[in-house]
């Protein structure tokens, strides 16, 4: 179509493109025999709009960090991102759309951050790249306000915006409300979100579940709203002057966020399919998508068509975004130039490097039989750090005094007429306030986190980690820097009653694949815990923080005296995930470790701090001293202090022994009747006796093994220990 307006152009190549971009969404399902194309096809005029005309994007550089970010909150319409980057020059190529939703692909059924370029942020759960986007927007204000807080509005090289795409489902789900309170609470003018109102999802018309006015809601929130209808009393017209006008609007607008509402017509123009159920989650089949091409005057013989004109003119965009990194890199260098010393630290943020000497500034505990709550610890390292890492930053879901989070004489992160007498601040303040919003808090610091600068942390009771737990589990499927502070981590919580009474939380958020969970036993783990994760840029972490107060353990003892059994070992041990608190002296009764504060030890023997457990650590099961191999004893160590070889009596495994990635095992008992067997890591071959009972297998956050049987054996046969097993070890 071509615009009246000669400030808008829309040619009619613009259109054949959009044209082109609903054939290869529907194509791509019908290949996969699975998928979204509904979503896709509606939003393919709004989806290139945003890339051509407004989005600040390099094709050529994906990690700029002074380019807009995207959000496709309704990941499930992934083909509406991996298009725009196939037609804008991303890499991804024909063959890449036509192996949608296939093993290996860069094109998975829903997009995933580090697979491939230009997703900013794994989606697929619904309302969770909303709050991402909250996240980074959020980040985006405190960046500037690190490097570059005097700059005038749109001046600095470090304004940029973020813009996100929400459907029906993401408006449904509760994090939507969280995050959207709090965006306009905090006055995010930098965050633009379109929202499809399509009025159809899964089961049909959305009617059947869902009645309130959503543009409406958002304007009671304080968002900047507007409506734009594709559905008139004409028929359906996809103005796309009018969205431009929206999206002009609302990047103009620096105070508030802003929401587009746009009513579209699901899978338009596909004759029998548009505006159903069956259209948002399924292939339209091989007759609709030939009706359809032939209404956009495609061949209906020809799949995935190649189109060269149209993506050569829709490629033209990489000149555009060329251009722009051009005039952007001009900016940053007059900003270095004016300010070195900012211009170092954004050097060192952008390498997620933390500064020389960081880790002196951390407290020490003397021994202290009364003892220090782990929290009260992490509050101690918190405010020991505020002076040394200003990239880290975070706060409470409304418990910062439970969860000593705030760090002392920091302003909050809040616009000036929101600040209160107890919490001062300023639009580029340190401490963050959630309220009582869980999930949205986990979402959004995953968001501050993919922004790539900073290093948040949220806080609030172990408890209520089940009301993020979606968020933490995308945080560990992207391998976010992000850190919980979960405090009041016992039963001891009593005179709360069970509500608040964490029991099988720990356990359960071990359960999640690449997440950290640390449970420190007193004052001085706490700290090496901070400082172990702090240098960790690659996985979340969970701290698990007591309420009471734990005995500080004296360490002043040398390694030999530990060894006799006359001290505590060094706190060191926390990073390495388990390490012998304390030998029974002279290691004369069998099984007589000293507990690690009591908290979190694995059989009083080897004590579990957490995940941190490199390849050669050890891992321990059974009790009792016995004669490694070379004939020395062994003591309660498992190895020999003079040889370094495994004692016999009971199985022990050294790690660096076994193949594969395995940080850490335990044994699980075999599904439906397994086989003894130790399963390591991706790529590694098992191997174990082959007899029907318990099996070991790789388990990356758990320092528990049960042996499962009376031999486990390492590849090529040979013996890695024996064990007779005991009601006791199968607990």
């Amino acid at each position: 179509m071509n615009s009246s307006n000669a400030s808008f152009d829309w040619t009619p190549v613009d259109q054949r493109t959009v044209d082109l971009i609903r054939v290869l969404a529907m194509d791509s399902v019908e290949r996969a025999g699975s998928g979204h194309p509904g979503t896709a096809m509606s939003l393919a005029p709004a989806a290139y709009l945003l890339y051509q005309r407004f989005l600040r994007h390099d094709p050529a550089d994906p990690q700029w960090i002074g380019r807009d970010r995207f959000v496709l909150s309704c990941g499930h319409s992934s083909l509406t991102l991996y298009i725009q980057l196939y037609l804008s020059g991303y890499g991804l190529t024909l063959d890449d759309l036509e192996h949608y939703r296939t093993w290996g692909s860069r094109t998975p059924g829903h997009p995933e951050h580090g697979l491939t370029p230009g997703v900013e942020t794994t989606t697929g759960p619904l309302g969770q790249g909303l709050a991402n986007a909250v996240g980074m927007a959020m980040a985006a204000r405190r960046e500037r306000g690190l490097l570059d807080p005097d700059a005038p509005p749109g001046t600095s090289p470090f304004d940029h915006h973020i813009y996100a795409f929400a459907s029906d489902g993401d408006i449904e789900e509760g994090i939507s409300h969280e995050a959207s309170s709090l965006a306009a609470h905090q006055e995010l003018g930098n965050l633009i979100v379109l929202y499809d109102d399509n009025t159809i999802s899964i089961e049909d018309d959305t009617n059947i579940a869902k009645s309130e006015d959503v543009a409406a809601r958002y304007t009671a929130y304080g968002w900047h709203v507007q409506r734009v209808n594709w559905l008139t009393p004409a028929g359906y017209h996809e103005n796309v002057e009018a969205l431009a006008r929206a999206f002009a609007n609302a990047r103009n607008n620096t105070v508030q966020p802003s929401f587009i509402s746009l009513r579209t017509i699901i899978a338009w123009p596909a004759p029998d399919a548009q505006n159903t159920g069956a259209a948002h989650g399924a292939a339209l089949g091989a007759e609709e998508v030939a009706k359809t091409k032939r209404i956009l005057g495609f061949d209906p013989a020809v799949s995935f068509p190649a189109e060269d004109e149209a993506v050569a003119h829709a490629r033209k965009v990489a000149d555009r975004g060329k251009r722009l990194h051009a005039e952007w890199d001009e900016t940053l260098t007059a900003w270095r130039e004016r300010h070195p010393v900012r211009a170092a630290l954004l050097d060192r943020l952008s390498e997620r490097r933390l500064p020389d000497g960081w880790a002196s500034a951390l407290p020490g505990f003397p021994p202290d039989a009364k003892g220090t709550a782990t929290r009260a610890a992490s509050g101690a390292v918190l405010n020991a750090l505020a002076g040394v890492l200003p990239e880290l930053w975070g706060g409470s879901a409304d418990l910062a005094g439970s969860n000593n989070t705030t760090m002392k004489g920091q302003p909050s992160f809040i616009p000036l007429e929101h600040q209160t007498r107890m919490f001062p601040g300023n639009a580029y303040g340190r401490t963050l306030h959630f309220g009582i919003r869980e999930h949205a808090m986990g979402a959004i610091c995953n968001g501050i986190a993919l922004t790539g600068l900073t290093r948040p942390y949220g806080g609030t009771f172990l408890v209520f980690s089940d009301y993020m737990r979606a968020a933490v589990r995308l945080a560990a499927l992207m391998g976010l820097p992000v850190t919980y502070v979960w405090t009041h981590d016992s039963i001891g919580l009593g005179e709360d009653g069970p509500t608040h009474q964490p029991v099988e939380h720990l356990w359960a958020l071990r359960g999640i694949p690449g997440l950290d969970i640390v449970r420190p036993a007193d004052a001085n783990e706490t700290v090496v815990a901070w400082r172990t994760v702090l240098e960790n840029t690659d996985r979340p972490a969970g701290l698990a923080l007591s309420r009471q107060k734990l005995p500080v353990f004296d360490r002043s003892a040398g390694p030999e005296q530990v060894r006799s059994g006359e001290g505590c070992a060094s706190a060191e041990g926390t990073a390495r995930g388990g390490y012998v608190l304390a030998e029974a002296p002279g290691a004369a009764r069998p099984g007589r470790h000293q507990r690690a504060g009591g908290l979190d030890a694995v059989r009083g023997m080897v004590y579990r701090a957490g995940r941190f457990v490199p390849r050669g650590s050890t891992a321990l099961a059974g009790e009792g001293a016995g004669e490694c191999r070379g004939g020395h004893r062994a003591g309660l160590a498992g190895l020999c202090r003079r040889c370094g070889r495994m004692r016999q009596p009971r199985a022990l495994w050294r790690l660096s022994q076994l193949p594969g990635p395995l940080p850490a095992f335990r044994v699980h008992r075999g599904e439906g009747g397994g086989r003894c067997a130790v399963e390591p890591g991706e790529g590694g071959k098992g191997y174990g006796c082959g007899k029907r009972t318990w099996r070991l297998r790789s388990y990356s956050h758990d320092l528990t093994p049960r042996p499962p049987c009376r031999a486990i054996r390492r590849r090529r046969g040979r013996m890695a220990g024996r064990h007779q097993p005991r009601a006791a070890d199968q607990r």
